[in-house]
């Protein structure tokens, strides 16, 4: 039985507006999370994300289990004791990041072998790990490891990474877990349709509470992600929740809506304004710009952030200038408030019947 439950409130065209239900409560979707990869969001703490809105936040069980371990956490009341913060987290299985590492790594039909990018020691990771690691995390979803590869990818190994993700898809259903956690498939196959609709197929016959749509923004052109997305979600069930992982730019975000997607995650917009680049209702620009040293509005004029409500741009741009690290935090307040709003619009748009509209004032700025 699965643990999650999804109420479609309204829909336009494939676009959809849910509340979906876990054990811990509810949240809106469309719902875009950041990543808190080392159990924060960089540069922010808890009751920041609480104020902002944020519903659900991303923790990094690669980086937890090698620091400070997850048993560490575990004995300090899981990762909402631990790190304080009071909606839903979401886990994923650390393979991105394992198979990120490159040659270091070495990969069998049983898992996976790695070194810690923190001191070089040997670890292991197979489905059954990986759930064990994740249930003592705590979070409430949790994601089955899978093969993640960066694009363009030869054929052959396409095949192996999607014959390897639904083999351990299933080990990774069958691994015992708190009843109260929720567990994620993940679909794999690149940009090949066929592949896409194969590995959706066996990754939907294991009864999964939700499922993730990986491999994508890996280096594939946007058509080929629309494409491969389309042919993945129309395979996946409609009470379901539906993840596009590693996507948070505001076009990638209208198209996923679009398409059906229900939850996203990306570390951009946090990345972006740490480098003093900013997201506004009329496109990004840099803080570094030197017409910005004597402006005195606010971030966007549109925006209802606590920074733009305060803050003018010549002094977000001083303070970046002269590399005060308050400057981080307040432009990844605003880059967030920014990305948590468009989702809120393209949701709303949904439910109004506009989502066409929405989305193609959207492409008009960002696409």
């Amino acid at each position: 039985m699965t643990t999650i439950a999804v109420g479609v409130e309204a829909m336009d065209g494939p676009a959809r507006a849910t509340t979906v239900t876990t054990a811990r409560g509810s949240f809106p979707t469309p719902c875009f999370m950041p990543v808190g990869t080392r159990g924060a969001v960089r540069t922010l703490a808890a009751a920041d994300l609480e104020d902002l809105g944020a519903r659900v936040v991303l923790a990094n069980t690669y980086h937890l289990m090698l620091r400070p371990g997850a048993g560490v956490v575990a004995s300090l009341g899981g990762l909402h004791g631990w790190t304080g913060f009071g909606g839903h987290l979401l886990t994923d299985s650390g393979g991105f990041q394992v198979f990120s590492l490159g040659d270091g790594v070495a990969v069998d039909d049983d898992g996976v072998t790695f070194r810690s990018t923190y001191d070089g020691s040997t670890h292991r990771l197979t489905p059954e790990l990986a759930v064990g690691v994740q249930a003592q995390l705590g979070s409430d979803i949790q994601m089955a490891l899978d093969v993640c590869l960066a694009l363009p990818a030869e054929p052959a190994a396409l095949r192996l990474a999607v014959d390897r993700t639904a083999r351990w898809a299933a080990r990774a259903r069958a691994a015992e877990r708190p009843v109260d956690q929720a567990l994620f498939g993940i679909v794999q196959g690149g940009t090949d349709t066929g592949l896409r609709v194969e590995s959706a197929r066996r990754t939907v016959e294991l009864d999964f509470d939700g499922y993730g749509i990986g491999g994508l923004s890996v280096g594939e052109s946007r058509a080929e992600m629309v494409d491969a997305l389309g042919a993945t979600i129309a395979e996946l069930p409609a009470d379901r929740p539906r993840y596009l992982m590693g996507v948070g730019d505001p076009a990638g975000l209208a198209e996923g809506v679009g398409l059906g997607v229900d939850l996203f995650d990306c570390v951009l917009p946090t990345r972006l304004a740490r480098h003093g680049t900013v997201l506004t209702s009329e496109g990004r620009w840099q803080v570094r710009n030197a017409s910005k040293a004597e402006d005195g509005g606010p971030v966007d004029p549109n925006c209802r952030c606590p920074v733009c409500a305060r803050h003018s741009r010549a002094y977000l741009r001083h303070l970046h200038m002269v590399g005060e690290p308050v400057a981080a935090r307040l432009l990844t307040i605003h880059n967030l408030a920014f990305t948590f709003d468009l989702v809120d619009s393209l949701r709303a748009a949904v439910v109004a019947g506009t989502f066409a509209a929405r989305r193609a004032e959207v492409l008009a700025i960002w696409g």
